[in-house]
């Protein structure tokens, strides 16, 4: 089993380089476009988890306890619905075809529960901006050689990182796997 590792911090001028480095994703190839977020989620990671903290500090800071029910709720409703998609079929087939839409539910449900508590704005500032600007950032930055690098050694297993098992309970990682095992099996019956 590997051992968890937190990826780099990434330099600024990486994560945030010139238009040269940003395209619009396209639209008409949804796995294409999914493999790119995933590739730039696993790479960035670090840099994501930094944007959404500092969002988090801020919102945190202006209402506290908005802040801690929003996390508490979000975290209890992922849990849960990560839970449902391991032990109930449909809601596994589900999440594997539509992670996107499994994440809107997800988020949707965490808006509901806390319109009950009062704490929409909370919600909507501290929770789904950090995660729409780390949605947008990984839809438009293209990947580069390193990127890709670093996708293939998490693929393949011999390191796991943070968002690496995110991604597992989402189940994003075990597709590529399967394909990278499938390459080696063809290639050892050649």
């Amino acid at each position: 089993m590997a051992r968890m590792e937190l990826a780099p911090l990434r330099p600024w001028d990486d994560f945030f380089p010139g238009a040269d480095r940003f395209a619009k994703p396209d639209f008409a190839d949804l796995t294409k476009w999914n493999n790119r977020v995933i590739s730039n989620l696993l790479y960035y990671q670090t840099n994501y988890f930094a944007v959404a903290i500092v969002v988090f500090l801020i919102v945190g800071f202006l209402n506290p306890f908005g802040m801690f029910l929003g996390g508490a709720v979000v975290t209890l409703v992922f849990m849960g619905s990560v839970w449902a998609g391991e032990n109930k079929a449909m809601i596994k087939n589900f999440k594997r075809k539509n992670p996107t839409l499994f994440v809107f539910g997800v988020m949707i449900t965490s808006y509901f529960l806390l319109s009950l508590c009062g704490g929409v704005m909370v919600f909507i500032f501290g929770i789904t901006f950090p995660l729409l600007l780390i949605l947008v950032h990984a839809s438009l930055r293209l990947r580069n050689m390193k990127n890709r690098l670093e996708n293939k050694i998490e693929g393949v297993g011999l390191k796991k990182s943070p968002m690496g098992i995110i991604l597992d309970l989402l189940d994003q990682q075990e597709e590529r796997m399967n394909k990278i095992q499938d390459f080696i099996e063809s290639k050892l019956k050649e």
